[in-house]
C-alpha cells in the first residue's frame, strides 16, 4: 500500500487529490492550516492529519518525517490574495512565496532524503498554475510563485532523479473550487475560463492528472510540466478574427497589414 502525503488538503483540489489516491486503496497524510476542515476531509478518508501553517519553515520541514516512510508526495498547498502592485509589501510577497515556493522546496528535499536514506523510489508532483506562464492584475506574487515552483520542478527532477525520485508538476486552468481560503469573483472566473474544450475545470481533472503521474505508467516522465486547462494554454477561441474577409496568401508579402500579435 503507498503512503501519499498531500499538502493543502482540507478542501479544493487537495482534498480531490486526496480522494483518487484514496480510492486506489492509498494510504493517506494530510496537511493543511484549516484545522477543522483538515479534520472532516481526513476523516472521511480514515487518513491521519497534521494541521499547521506552510509559511512556518519549521512545520513544513517537519512534516515528512511526521507523516513517517512515505512513496509519494503531493504540494497542493498554495494561496492567491488578490494584492495590487502598487500595494505590495514584502509580508503580503514574502507569505505568498513562502508558502506557495519555499514549503515545497523544504517538503521535498525532506522527502528526497528520506528516500536515499531508505533506498526507496518516490514520486513528487507539484501544483503549479497558469499564472506561471501569464501574469494579471493584483497577482504579482502569485504569478511569481508558480514560476519559481515550475523551474524548483525542474531543479528538484535534476538533481533527485540519479537516486530514483520523480518530480513533476501539473498545471491547472481555472478549476471552479468552493474556497473560503482563496475566494473569486463570478467576473473573474467567467473571464478566464474561456477554453477550447468550453467548459471550467474540475478538481476531480486536476487529481486524475496527478495521480497518473505519480504512478508506475508516467515512470520515464520528470522535470514535465503537465497543462490541465481545456485548451487554454494552446489559444484563445473566444477572440474574433483578425480581418473579417478572406485574404489571399502570397508568397513574401502580408498585404501590408500588420500580421503580428
Amino acid at each position: 500500500m503507498r503512503h501519499v502525503l498531500v499538502t493543502g488538503a482540507a478542501g479544493g483540489i487537495g482534498a480531490a487529490i486526496a480522494a483518487r489516491f484514496a480510492a486506489d486503496g492509498c494510504r493517506l497524510t494530510l496537511t493543511d492550516y484549516r484545522e477543522a476542515e483538515l479534520a472532516a476531509t481526513a476523516a472521511r478518508w480514515g487518513a491521519a492529519h497534521l494541521a499547521g501553517d506552510l509559511a512556518d519553515a519549521a512545520f513544513a520541514e517537519s512534516i515528512v518525517d511526521r507523516a513517517g516512510e512515505l512513496d509519494v508526495l503531493v504540494n497542493a498547498a498554495g494561496i492567491y490574495p488578490a494584492t495590487p502592485l502598487l500595494e505590495m509589501t514584502a509580508h503580503a510577497w514574502d507569505r505568498v512565496q513562502d508558502v506557495n515556493v519555499r514549503a515545497a522546496m523544504l517538503t521535498t528535499v525532506a522527502f528526497g532524503r528520506q528516500c536515499v536514506a531508505s533506498g526507496r523510489p518516490g514520486v513528487v508532483v507539484n501544483i503549479s498554475s497558469g499564472a506561471a506562464t501569464r501574469a494579471r492584475p493584483g497577482a504579482a506574487h502569485y504569478a511569481t510563485s508558480k514560476a519559481a515552483l515550475e523551474m524548483l520542478t525542474k531543479a528538484c527532477a535534476v538533481e533527485l532523479g540519479p537516486h530514483g525520485v520523480r518530480v513533476n508538476a501539473v498545471s491547472p486552468g481555472f478549476v471552479t473550487v468552493d474556497s473560503t481560503a482563496n475566494p473569486v469573483t463570478e467576473e473573474y472566473a467567467a473571464a478566464v475560463s474561456v477554453n477550447p474544450l468550453g467548459r471550467r475545470g474540475l478538481p476531480g481533472d486536476i487529481a486524475e492528472a496527478v495521480v497518473w503521474l505519480a504512478s508506475d505508467r508516467a515512470d520515464w516522465i520528470t522535470g514535465a510540466v503537465l497543462r490541465v486547462d481545456g485548451g487554454s494554454t494552446a489559444g484563445a477561441p473566444h477572440l474574433p478574427r483578425h480581418w473579417t474577409g478572406t485574404t489571399s496568401v502570397q508568397e513574401g508579402t502580408e498585404g501590408g497589414r500588420a500580421a503580428h500579435d
